[in-house]
């Protein structure tokens, strides 16, 4: 059904077509008849198809599908409630919204006697409307919700009922349908009047609540068509929902005449609104930017940027005091300056508009890019250029206006506060591709300020800092031959000669930070030398790569940790990432140098050096590097050989035994799961991301620290029966960090008698077994009625006395309780004397009401003082130690 109906019976079906379509759909309510329900579940995917399959011919042919259907959806026992619904679902789709609510209507404003209310199809319309008439919406939901909005209205000031609380749900539900009757309408010219359009004003002034769907509904009413125009090739009208190309471009043009009204309501309502809730309003702004005309767009950005600078100019004025009220009234207000607010909606407009209107832009940026006293201003400043690059038209006047923009941001240098740091980066990669062939000293010029970012507090600020140094070095390296004039660099003499442009010297200027002064320069520098190397090492020379090796291993003998922490993650890239013949002759030096820290225990540095040894050894093998590591130190490598193997035993040793998974393996063994492959668990599975760095291994090798963080370590628990529904919202109970363990299946046991003949409980799982009372040969364990007591009295946990007579008892465990105890044979004879003197009662005294295998107290045991058989009556103390003696059972062990 999904594939078998062609084009042409959706588009112009003939009578036989229409003859066959009838069969089909009276087929299809005998399968629904009573003799098939125990498959109604399988009949409704092949309803499912049916509308899929034939679309709008589905009205009305279908109709008393849609009639049964929802009949035994409104039936509270139908346990198919699911299943029907994505049915319903579907019809909405395929016969319109208007066709199945002829159906099955709502009733929920007058419910007629024996006609049930159906609120539940609001969810499935909101759902699956689309491509449909706009019409319906505005005569049949605009009036209910008015209705409804009018009861809530009247219920006044008072608090609200559930009544009154259900209304305000519907009136919320219904205007949730507007982005689908707004996807693709059929009959846009005719239904979105000026009426509509101001109705649709005055809900994006008024109702807060609404403004995300109005809006949504607002974007999709141009995107749908925008959509449809930018399809290549001949049309489709059933791939474009039977709206043409040219039936698209003609809506367009019909909204272009209420583009201009509309951005100025949008306008107003972005500036009253929080900042967390404006996305939903820049998107529509944006959507209806794309439609205006040029000449409206041109007066709007002009009326803007004439508000702005006069925004600016006021705040110029103030004095420190008004400044202080006026943050302070923006706090409680907690609404942003109107200057934030309209440089917002400048960024938005800038790439709608002409190349004359650049100028004016230009200004404006260049004068809030200094203002370091507003540095959320200055970080929307900053944004301007990224986004004039989404444009042809912004392409041209980056290119154009290279020069001044690399000025600019040479000169606002020192003027960049710390949270426009990302935002300035970005700005800069954003004008590097741009970069004529004579203008690369530029990339000198903004290096320093590049590498020092490397080691920046925001991990975004460090990423975008690193992305840019491989911008940097790819734009160097695809202009061969090219000199850059480092005269034309502020911080070198005039008279310095031009070099040429290459990955060579690119590296040179990169290692100059080494001879900084400060440890925290030559840190940054060091990491920012880790990531460019690691991504050009396949395109340096031998030579280069082998004295910046040599170089950083010398710098591993620094005493600063700041230092060495950044040359540890260079050795790291090294060892992964280096030929091997370039790196086996640097291990003699390399490796006693890295040695020296695995003894230093602040910041990680003995786990850094571990697991760059555990690389080492897996490329290099472990006599190598056994070979070139000081004899006082190759317990270490020894260490690491005996744990990899040790792993790799527990590893086969799982296999062997069926079990699934590897989750729980050792560090070193636990390779297939989150990674591929060994060589991306070394570069990416760095135990680096928690070692209080402020640069991991993944940010410097270009790999996201969250997505290695976070992969492979949730599990999801649920029943074999029923899969979870993550879509519940108790779904997030049955998320776990730990994996689940199996539930073991009930199975029978052998029951377990004594020497008696008694049943036991709750012992060991060997089958068959006896449990005696007389110590275990195997483990040592005195756990019969002679040898508990004796662990009573004479074992850790025995009474003793301390000063005065009291008694003390241990609550001390020990790591295994079922160590063995040494009882010497006098000790021994003594206790048999005392429990019966007999070999038939050796083995079994000391039993009393206590429980087997050791006094617990209460009546009949032996610390009641209670005689043995063939015993003489005895007088005073019946407890083993001293009068008045009180014997505590050891916790009531007993047998195992």
């Amino acid at each position: 059904m999904a594939n078998c109906v062609p084009d042409s019976v959706l588009l112009e079906p003939s009578i036989y077509d229409e003859k066959i379509l009838g069969k089909l759909a009276k087929a299809a309510v005998d399968l629904l008849s009573i003799k098939y329900q125990a498959a109604w579940m399988e009949t409704f995917n092949v309803m499912g198809a049916m509308f899929d399959g034939l679309r709008w011919q589905a009205d009305p042919i279908l109709a008393d599908v849609v009639k049964t259907i929802g009949e035994l959806r409104g039936n509270e026992s139908f346990s198919g409630k699911k299943e029907a619904d994505e049915i319903i679902g579907k019809a909405v789709r395929a016969m319109g919204p208007e066709g199945v609510l002829k159906i099955l209507p709502l009733n929920l404003v007058k419910p007629k006697p024996g006609q049930p209310g159906r609120a539940w199809i609001l969810p499935i319309l909101r759902d699956y409307v689309n491509n449909t008439n706009l019409q319906h919406f505005k005569t049949e939901f605009v009036p209910l919700s008015e209705l409804m909005f009018q009861r809530v209205i009247d219920h006044g000031e008072a608090e609200k009922t559930m009544e009154i609380k259900i209304f305000e749900t519907l009136v919320q539900q219904i205007w949730a349908l507007l982005p689908g009757y707004c996807d693709l309408p059929l009959d846009l010219a005719e239904s979105f009047d000026q009426g509509f359009a101001e109705l649709v004003s005055n809900l994006l002034y008024q109702q807060v609540n609404l403004r995300s769907d109005v809006c949504r509904a607002l974007q999709t009413l141009v995107e749908s068509n925008q959509a449809i125009v930018d399809i290549e090739g001949e049309d489709d009208l059933v791939l474009q929902n039977r709206v043409s190309k040219a039936a698209a471009q003609k809506n367009l043009d019909y909204l272009s005449g209420f583009a201009s009204n509309m951005l100025a309501v949008l306008f107003n309502v972005y500036s009253q609104t929080l900042p967390q809730y404006r996305g939903y309003i820049l998107r529509c702004i944006n959507a209806y930017l794309s439609i205006a005309p040029s000449k409206e767009i041109m007066e709007t950005f002009e009326r803007v940027t004439t508000m702005l600078q006069s925004s600016l100019s006021e705040a110029g004025t103030q004095t420190q005091a008004e400044k202080q009220k006026q943050k302070q009234q923006n706090a409680t207000d907690k609404m942003p300056p109107m200057s934030h607010t309209l440089m917002d909606l400048v960024i938005t407009i800038s790439i709608y508009l002409p190349r004359e209107s650049f100028s004016t832009l230009f200004n404006i940026a260049s004068l809030i890019i200094i203002k370091d006293d507003d540095p959320q201003l200055q970080k929307k400043a900053f944004k301007l250029i990224p986004r004039l690059a989404e444009s042809p038209v912004g392409k041209l006047a980056l290119e154009e206006r290279s020069a001044e923009l690399q000025q600019l941001l040479l000169g606002s240098a020192e003027k960049v506060s710390a949270p426009a740091k990302r935002d300035r980066l970005a700005a800069i990669s954003t004008l590097i591709p741009f970069l004529p062939n004579d203008s690369l000293h530029f990339i000198p010029a903004i290096l320093s300020e590049v590498v020092i970012s490397c080691k920046e507090v925001n991990e975004r600020a460090r990423t975008a800092a690193f992305d840019l140094l491989v911008l940097m070095g790819e734009k160097i390296a695809a202009a061969p031959g090219v000199l850059i004039e480092n005269n034309k660099v502020a911080h070198m003499p005039k008279d310095a000669p031009a070099v040429e442009g290459t990955l060579e010297e690119y590296f040179t200027m990169v290692s100059a930070g080494l001879a900084g002064n400060s440890p925290h320069m030559q840190s940054a520098c060091i990491t920012a030398l880790t990531r460019i190397l690691y991504q050009f090492r396949a395109a340096l020379k031998p030579e280069t790569v082998s004295e910046l090796v040599e170089t950083l291993d010398l710098f591993l003998t620094s005493n600063n940790r700041e230092i060495v922490r950044s040359v540890l993650g260079f050795v790291k890239v090294c060892v992964i990432s280096l030929p091997e013949d370039l790196m086996l002759p640097r291990l003699k030096t390399l490796i006693p140098n890295l040695m020296v820290w695995s003894h230093e225990h602040k910041a990680h540095f003995k786990a850094k050096v571990k697991h760059i040894l555990e690389r080492m050894i897996r490329r290099f093998g472990a006599s190598t590097i056994n070979q070139y590591c000081p004899e006082e130190d190759r317990k270490l490598i020894a260490n690491i050989r005996k744990t990899k193997e040790r792993n790799k035993r527990h590893k086969d040793a799982a296999k062997a035994a069926g079990a699934e998974g590897s989750d729980e393996e050792g560090e070193t063994g636990q390779r297939k799961g989150r990674f591929e492959s060994e060589y991306d668990e070394a570069v990416y599975g760095s135990d680096d991301d928690s070692d209080g760095s402020d640069v991991s291994d993944n940010e410097v090798l270009g790999k996201s620290k969250r997505g290695a963080k976070n992969g492979g370590k949730t599990y999801i628990v649920e029943d074999e029966d029923e899969p979870l529904d993550l879509l519940d919202r108790r779904a997030l109970a049955n998320i776990s960090s730990t994996k689940p363990l199996k539930r073991r299946a009930p199975g029978k046991t052998k029951a377990k008698f004594d020497l008696d003949g008694k049943l036991l409980l709750g012992g060991d799982s060997d089958d068959g077994a006896m449990v005696l009372d007389t110590p275990a040969d195997d483990k040592g364990d005195d756990e019969g009625g002679v040898g508990a007591y004796v662990k009573a009295i004479k074992g850790r946990d025995a009474i003793q006395r301390g000063r005065g007579g009291r008694l003390k008892f241990s609550n001390k465990r020990s790591k295994d309780e079922d160590d063995e105890m040494d009882v010497d044979e006098d000790d021994l004879k003594v206790v048999k004397k005392k429990i019966g003197g007999n070999s038939r009662d050796d083995s079994r005294g000391g039993r009393g009401r206590g429980g087997r295998g050791g006094p617990r107290g209460g009546r009949g045991g032996i610390a009641s003082g209670r005689r043995g058989l063939g015993e003489e009556k005895r007088h005073g103390n019946g407890g083993y130690r001293g009068s008045g003696g009180v014997i505590k059972s050891p916790r009531g062990k007993g047998r195992r």
